[in-house]
């Protein structure tokens, strides 16, 4: 069974352009190359009850949820209490947090320190050699920080545990519009229905003006497809194939 996945990205700096968002960008490319689908991907405000409606809407969608950004120890760090609410849970203060918590700072021991304590009741701590601070997951929802550099190294130490089948990729490149190869890619299209077909133009390029992908996790069915498209397409339109 194919896997997928939804990306919440929770942030109201992401939605006023104060922060450009770099989190959704990574995650998509690195769960593609575990094999995992992105099927939606959602940018949220830092608003309790919104990400509480989209939690509970999305978390039994896809295989794997993951919430980015809003768990800090700060008024406006709301993600925690919102997949909480979404999933009907408390949020509780775990005691192996205010530990960790307590030899990583010094004392007195702040409520801002206890808010990074705070996870949805039942949750399980994911640690890893490398992690300052462990992965938040409850059921198949994964909690990052919003900080690109700390969500990378997060996502890095348990990726494994996502890998699937992989996706298989070819690309063609042609030197016609869209418009001179739309017929061929509707053929196609309906002929192998299984298949991701992607028509990308790419402007002002020397060599060639669209890019056309074809993904597929059966090796053989992508073969088949790639072939029959090469078939249609008149051979000196197409400057290059990968």
């Amino acid at each position: 069974m194919e896997k997928t996945a939804g990306i919440l990205i929770i942030g109201s700096e992401i939605l006023s352009g104060k922060v450009t968002d770099e989190n959704s960008p990574y995650l998509s490319r690195e769960l593609r190359s575990l094999g995992v689908d992105v099927k939606r991907l959602v940018v949220l405000p830092d608003d309790e009850e919104v990400i509480a409606e989209q939690i509970h809407a999305w978390a039994g969608q896809y295989h794997y949820l993951f919430a980015c950004g809003g768990v800090g120890p700060t008024h406006d760090d709301v993600t925690i209490a919102g997949v909480a609410k979404g999933l009907g849970k408390k949020v509780i203060r775990d005691p192996s947090l205010l530990a960790l918590v307590q030899k990583l700072y010094p004392p007195p021991v702040t409520e801002a320190m206890l808010k990074l304590t705070e996870i949805p009741e039942g949750a399980e701590l994911i640690m890893a050699e490398d992690l300052r601070y462990p992965v938040v997951t409850l059921s198949n929802i994964y909690l990052f920080p919003g900080i690109p550099e700390l969500l990378r190294k997060k996502f890095t130490a348990i990726k494994e545990r996502f890998r699937s089948d992989p996706f298989c990729l070819k690309k063609i490149f042609v030197k016609s519009p869209e418009l001179e190869i739309a017929q061929h890619l509707s053929t196609v299209n309906a002929l192998y229905p299984a298949l991701g077909l992607g028509s990308y133009p790419v402007l002002r390029h020397p060599e060639y003006q669209v890019m056309l992908t074809l993904e597929s996790k059966d090796p053989a069915y992508l073969d088949q497809a790639f072939f029959h498209l090469l078939s249609l397409l008149p051979r000196e339109i197409v400057m290059k194939i990968e």
